[in-house]
């Protein structure tokens, strides 16, 4: 995982808001952060979570993901495969337009879960991929699994 880079993600953020002729008690007001965590956030003296990165990124119109990466939460490589599989599913032709919402829709709802629990503790390892074995049981333990 990238480290954390606040400085550039508060340049960032305030060329972001510029750019939307926000101040910045609106887009704070916007966001539902106080004035001077924004602030201290846009001048790098912040790391806001995923969430407040989401938040934010709300307020601005404009994706979540591209604060992710300004924050270092996610690659951009991680970004552009991320694009892919939204395409992919809509691109299908073997599931009808109902099918697709609801895919694309627990698509990022997973993305979105993983990214605040990656932003909450950035040193613990990802969860375990669908069908990975469970971990040992303890010694002398019992498992319950088959």
């Amino acid at each position: 995982m990238a480290s954390l880079n606040v400085g550039n993600l508060g340049e960032f953020l305030r060329e972001q808001r510029r750019t939307a002729k926000l101040s910045l008690r609106q887009l704070a007001e916007a966001a539902g952060v106080s004035n001077p965590y924004l602030s201290q956030i846009e001048r790098g003296l912040r790391k806001p979570s995923a969430e407040i990165l989401q938040q934010l990124a709300k307020a601005l119109r404009i994706s979540a993901e591209s604060l992710y990466v300004q924050a270092g939460i996610l690659d951009e490589r991680d970004r552009e495969d991320l694009l892919q599989v939204p395409a992919a599913i809509l691109a299908d032709s073997t599931i009808n337009e109902q099918q697709k919402q609801a895919l694309l829709q627990i698509y990022e709802s997973f993305r979105k879960e993983n990214a605040q629990q990656r932003a909450a503790a950035p040193d613990a390892a990802d969860p375990p991929a669908a069908g990975a074995p469970a971990a040992e049981p303890p010694a002398g333990g019992v498992s319950t699994t088959s």
